[in-house]
């Protein structure tokens, strides 16, 4: 994606001023820094936790990769918005159709700062949200508990609190991996222009069933 659409946001924080940026290319990215944060803790390891990662899902078509920098060009939170894999069963919808927040994090000192909002909201800036079906994947073994001093059940109804205003619901699947715990979660948002027929097509592929 070009610079042209990009959206920025700043976030007033006790740990300094905040800028998100929306759209952020490779060679955008190559500029900054992760937070030392952003590493294996004792019971939980960051998404990402190198530039290139992100630059690789920035080179992506459409993709929408949020950053939250400090003034020093610190990377304090990220989120990344882009097309599954083509092997995976999101993927069969065709091309363009479905996107998935991939990642959605920030490090754990600006955490209590609102950032994961204006991380999510600005990934659904996206110009063809209505056109897709946006969805998101909880696995609970990829959630900070220790970190968030929450429990199993209530970092899940933090994740529907975050998702909810943006008219994500949660959605049953028998996809193998999200039924591995009864935790996990899976919400989707299907946009206001996508077909009937795909919409009942994504019904199908739910549960398996080919459209």
């Amino acid at each position: 994606m070009t610079n042209s659409i990009q959206n920025t946001r700043h976030r007033p924080t006790a740990l300094g001023p905040i800028q998100i940026r929306s759209f952020c290319t490779p060679d955008e990215i190559q500029t900054y820094r992760f937070d030392d944060q952003f590493t294996t803790h004792a019971q939980y390891k960051s998404i990402y936790t190198k530039r290139e990662t992100l630059v690789h899902h920035a080179e992506a078509a459409l993709a929408n990769v949020v950053l939250a920098l400090t003034e020093s060009r610190q990377i304090v939170g990220f989120g990344v918005f882009s097309h599954p894999d083509a092997d995976e069963r999101w993927a069969e919808l065709g091309p363009g159709i479905m996107m998935e927040i991939r990642a959605i994090e920030v490090c754990r000192r600006f955490r209590s700062c609102k950032i994961a909002g204006d991380l999510l909201c600005l990934m659904l800036s996206h110009p063809n949200i209505e056109q897709m079906i946006a969805y998101m994947v909880g696995y609970s073994w990829t959630w900070d508990l220790d970190g968030s001093g929450l429990t199993v059940q209530q970092y899940r109804n933090m994740l529907i609190h975050l998702f909810s205003p943006h008219q994500f619901l949660e959605l049953q699947t028998n996809e193998a991996n999200i039924c591995l715990k009864p935790e996990n979660l899976f919400m989707g948002r299907v946009g206001s222009h996508v077909s009937h027929r795909v919409c009942q097509d994504f019904k199908l592929l739910r549960f398996g069933l080919t459209p």
